[in-house]
């Protein structure tokens, strides 16, 4: 056959194919007028060529299991000199990995310092991860679905209510003023040393609520910017719990604490239980002149939440 039907049956470029050849990989017969032959062993050693580097085996040290294939074994790790490159390939791969997490945790120890900068409260040492634990997400979590919890908030006046905050007052909600106000509502914030309740990364929505607070640090500023008059977060949370986490955290803006979840009642705003807590679930509202102007709900990833307030705000700016 010839070098462009090759290429096409074992997927790749002839391109690639003359390089397998100018290593060796690949030795074609020839026909009389000259032009290079290739029969099925070929497309086999190619394929076999381009599964190894989807592995991340570069071609040049494919030879061993295009030797072992055409020994006549069936599969190209069959022999020995095979698991050796295998061995050789995850060697690399550990210290690529080394190399990346020691970088990681410079980058973490440069996070954790600037975010404390100017706090009173002393980043964590040792060996806990910090950074890991609390302001990174997991792969993997359950995505919180729309259950319509929050599709009558829109329009609705806000309460009367006062709700203390880690300022060491009271801030009424109905009289925050004429412009917005974002007030981010989040189940409650992780604590290092303090266990999260049992079975949190599993409840949709629940995990993330210490990036989604960074997030809003982050971009305090940027909300400004766009129009937030002031920004909030908000949950069932104690203020002195809340104070060292806005201490912690060297959030620029203040938290407020509803125990008694009485937005939750006056609102009709969405909670869950877990761990015999009555919890909110995520959500943000932006309030303008004593009114739900918009709602965020379900909010995921809470990471990337704060951004995309940001962008709501650009995009209907007033």
């Amino acid at each position: 056959m010839r070098i462009s039907e090759l290429a096409r049956r074992a997927g790749v470029t002839t391109k690639a194919v003359r390089y397998y050849e100018s290593l060796g990989l690949l030795t074609p017969g020839r026909l009389a007028n000259g032009y290079r032959d290739y029969d099925e062993h070929d497309v086999r050693l190619t394929r076999e060529i381009r599964a190894l580097g989807s592995l991340g085996i570069p071609v040049e040290r494919t030879r061993p299991f295009l030797e072992c294939l055409t020994a006549g074994h069936r599969h190209g790790d069959d022999c020995p000199a095979s698991l050796a490159g295998y061995r050789d390939a995850i060697a690399e791969l550990t210290q690529r990995i080394e190399g990346l997490t020691a970088r990681r945790a410079v980058l973490v120890a440069h996070l954790r310092q600037a975010a404390h900068r100017g706090s009173r409260v002393s980043p964590a040492n040792g060996e806990g991860d910090l950074m890991t634990d609390y302001t990174s997400l997991p792969a993997g979590l359950p995505v919180p679905e729309d259950d319509g919890a929050a599709a009558h908030l829109l329009g609705t006046e806000v309460p009367h209510l006062e709700l203390q905050s880690t300022g060491g007052t009271a801030v009424r909600l109905d009289a925050l003023g004429a412009g917005r106000t974002v007030i981010y509502i989040y189940p409650l914030t992780g604590r290092p040393g303090v266990d999260l309740p049992d079975g949190w990364d599993s409840i949709p929505g629940a995990r993330g609520c210490t990036p989604e607070a960074c997030g809003f640090r982050d971009h305090y500023q940027g909300l400004l910017a766009v129009g937030a008059d002031g920004v909030f977060g908000l949950s069932s949370q104690e203020a002195d719990y809340q104070s060292e986490v806005v201490e912690r955290l060297n959030l620029p803006f203040q938290m407020l604490s509803d125990p008694a979840r009485s937005l939750a009642r006056e609102l009709g705003l969405p909670t869950f239980e877990t761990s015999g807590l009555t919890l909110y679930k995520r959500l943000t509202l932006i309030i303008r002149d004593g009114v739900v102007e918009h709602v965020f709900y379900p909010v995921f990833p809470p990471n990337e939440h704060a951004d995309q307030v940001l962008t709501w705000l650009r995009d209907n700016s007033l």
